[in-house]
């Protein structure tokens, strides 16, 4: 054996037996620092490491075990979760109806023949057409997000004959290449140009919606689908006007589209009911799922569609396969998320909650005006804007001083999102308020903020 393999041997035990232990000495705990910060720099991504240290008031805080809606660090420092890990954990932190359903499926099978009927995925498939909207029926298991996208896009291609999408600006699909396509920021896109034929419009928009299918039929390079979030998570929690979903719905129906909603983020209860579009009474061809569909404790997404979006797939079932897509492990994970959030009411409970918070949002506003904008969104899908960039992080680390772990949009890092598991207590929602306004507060002190506003670039 060669001494880099002999290393390996040695040093996976070593951290096996970390993994076994619930927690670690001061001295335990100082080389798991240490080490991650090594291995980050060396073997991750040093400019990843780099960008938690500009937002963070400690970067070596290493994450080491959670519940509820609370991550500790290896030190047992305490952070209240109110980014969610981007959405993740809509049924809490190691929710234990989920975790007891995945132990309970790893003590007979972990992952699935390929080639024997799995159950699991049959039992989920079921579950799906039952909580989505309309004629919502056939589900394809993904690892991922934006695999979900791939699949709605490849559906949409096979339902279509064409090749030609709609997405808006602001909006954000993942970083797949297909899915990146239908992201919209040019710093995510532009290094891996030529991508799939994308054509983006302002979000919002009809007039312009139906500007552009008229013409795209007219010169028969004709639309596929249209791909929209109900609710733009990394564009800075931007909710669908009023018809705007219907309106979409309209000009795929007249124009022969298929429309695609993506409610990765914004799905499973996390607006105030299952599926964000439910607001609008819009039911979509395709829909993507992901982030909360394993219940923050196995990755797993789906592609959703109707009947028609799925003729082509079933004469020929093996134009799109997944190895480890719907495995039962994940599937176990995501039906007793469906059932946690059914029982406990979880989407009534996102409603509530974030009816309690907007209107908190609104009064730090007006006392803090040149700091903080505002807030917006549903249910516990919101975000809070300030007056520039520079301002909205630094309110992120003064919250991360004062144990809120929080973060701001990918697109659109004006806004910093509220997106807490929907188990979150009223009393964590109070002692993150009262973080909130002593960060704004600090902030407004520090740059003199009651002569003008930041504006650094």
């Amino acid at each position: 054996m060669s001494q880099d393999l002999k290393s390996a041997q040695s040093e996976s035990a070593a951290i096996l037996n970390l993994i076994e232990k619930k927690t670690l000495s001061p001295e335990e705990a100082r080389k798991v620092i240490e080490d991650s910060v090594r291995n980050w720099t060396d073997h991750v991504n040093a400019g990843f490491l780099q960008y938690r240290k500009s937002v963070s008031t400690d970067y070596t805080a290493v994450e080491w075990d959670d519940e509820g809606s609370v991550f500790r660090d290896v030190n047992g420092k305490e952070f209240i979760d109110i980014l969610g890990g981007f959405g993740i954990y809509n049924v809490g932190h190691r929710n234990p109806k989920v975790l007891q359903a995945v132990r309970s499926q790893l003590e007979k099978q972990a992952i699935h023949s390929q080639e024997l009927i799995d159950p699991l995925r049959t039992y989920l498939a079921h579950l799906v057409s039952l909580i989505t909207p309309g004629d919502l029926q056939y589900a394809f298991f993904t690892n991922s997000g934006t695999e979900s996208i791939e699949g709605c896009l490849k559906m949409a291609m096979l339902a279509t004959g064409r090749h030609h999408f709609i997405g808006a600006i602001g909006g954000f699909h993942g970083k797949s290449l297909g899915s990146l396509g239908g992201t919209s920021k040019a710093v995510f896109r532009e290094p891996f140009m030529p991508l799939m034929r994308w054509t983006h419009v302002p979000f919002g928009d009809i007039d312009i919606l139906k500007t552009i299918m008229q013409s795209c039929d007219f010169s028969g390079d004709r639309i596929a689908a249209i791909v929209v979030e109900p609710i733009q998570g990394e564009g800075g929690i931007n909710v669908a006007p009023p018809g705007y979903l219907a309106a979409a719905r309209e000009l795929c129906d007249k124009h022969g589209a298929v429309l695609v909603f993506d409610e990765i983020q914004s799905g499973m209860g996390r607006t105030g009911k299952m599926f964000a579009c439910e607001f609008d009474g819009v039911v979509p061809d395709l829909m993507a799922v992901g982030k909360g569909f394993g219940g923050g404790v196995m990755p797993i997404g789906a592609c959703i569609g109707t009947p028609r979006t799925w003729e082509k797939y079933i004469e020929n079932p093996f134009l799109h396969t997944t190895t480890f897509g719907g495995n039962p492990l994940s599937c176990a994970a995501a039906i007793a998320t469906i059932n946690v959030l059914l029982e406990d009411d979880l989407p009534r409970q996102a409603a509530e909650k974030g009816e309690y918070l907007l209107p908190k949002f609104t009064e730090l506003a007006k006392k803090y005006p040149k700091v903080l904008v505002g807030g917006r969104g549903r249910g516990l899908m919101l975000g809070m804007e300030f007056a520039n960039n520079d301002i909205g992080y630094e309110v992120a680390k003064e919250l991360f001083a004062r144990n809120i772990l929080i973060s701001g949009t990918y697109i659109n890092a004006r806004v910093l999102r509220v997106e807490p598991p929907l188990v979150i207590t009223y009393e964590q929602l109070d002692k993150f308020l009262a973080a909130l306004e002593q960060s704004l507060d600090a902030v407004y002190k520090t740059h003199s903020l009651g002569e003008k506003v930041m504006t650094r670039a």
